[in-house]
């Protein structure tokens, strides 16, 4: 459907409001920033920022509609017989080829988790972002594999795939704000990646067993404690 010259305007108004706000809070930070302060910059009144956001925050993760989507998107347009992880496995490493900012991954990332870390509001609101990604994905799984209202799978599932790619994100993020060069972090990042979905595909299984030489010689050590405790007490009756 043709959009109409309404509605592209208000899409551009929007737009404009939020890369104003973005300015303004990059350079000054996230509680540094009044909405009064964007509504002037981008030259509207109060009232019509919040007709387009409606909080602060939203004017930051204007995307967030965009974000919540993004888990659904890649169950839709995977090949027959892939599964949710292969899926996302695919996904995240295009990502890390492309730097797509979908897993947050663009340039720019390191200021934006820093503006993000300074602002306990922020860290909130995303916090609530990631939660609604996350009960998104579980209703899709849940309605596509027609599963009880009581079935954990669903949930675990998209728990364990979402939290995985934000755990990803993060160590290279974490990485680009220390000041290393993509080119640094790509390799190891599709590496860890590669581990990562690994371990989803075949389950946590064997992983952090102990291993039998380390179980010996615990055992061992323990014995040892054993026979010196026994031989403190010996001393001690003998006396």
């Amino acid at each position: 459907m043709r959009e109409g010259l309404r509605e592209r305007k208000k899409r551009e108004t929007r737009q404009r409001i939020a890369d104003i706000a973005m300015g303004l809070f990059m350079a000054r930070g996230f509680d540094n920033v009044t909405v009064a302060e964007v509504a002037h910059a981008a030259d509207v009144s109060v009232n019509t920022v919040f007709n387009y956001f409606s909080t602060k925050e939203d004017l930051f993760a204007d995307r967030q509609e965009m974000a919540v989507d993004l888990p659904q998107q890649v169950m839709r347009e995977r090949a027959p017989g892939e599964s949710a992880v292969r899926a996302f496995r695919r996904d995240y490493l295009d990502a890390i080829d492309t730097r797509h900012w979908r897993h947050g991954l663009n340039l720019g990332s390191d200021v934006f988790a820093r503006i993000v870390n300074a602002s306990p509001a922020l860290v909130a609101r995303l916090r609530e972002v990631h939660d609604e990604r996350e009960q998104a994905l579980r209703r899709m799984l849940a309605d596509e594999l027609e599963a009880d209202p009581d079935d954990l799978g669903p949930q675990l599932a998209a728990a364990h795939i979402l939290n995985t790619t934000r755990i990803l994100t993060a160590y290279a993020v974490q990485r680009m704000v220390a000041g290393e060069v993509w080119e640094m972090i790509a390799p190891d990042l599709r590496t860890e990646a590669e581990k990562a979905f690994d371990l989803l595909e075949s389950g946590l299984g064997d992983y952090g067993a102990r291993p039998l030489e380390a179980a010996a010689a615990a055992g061992e050590s323990a014995a040892d404690d054993q026979d010196r405790e026994y031989d403190h007490h010996e001393r001690d009756g003998d006396d």
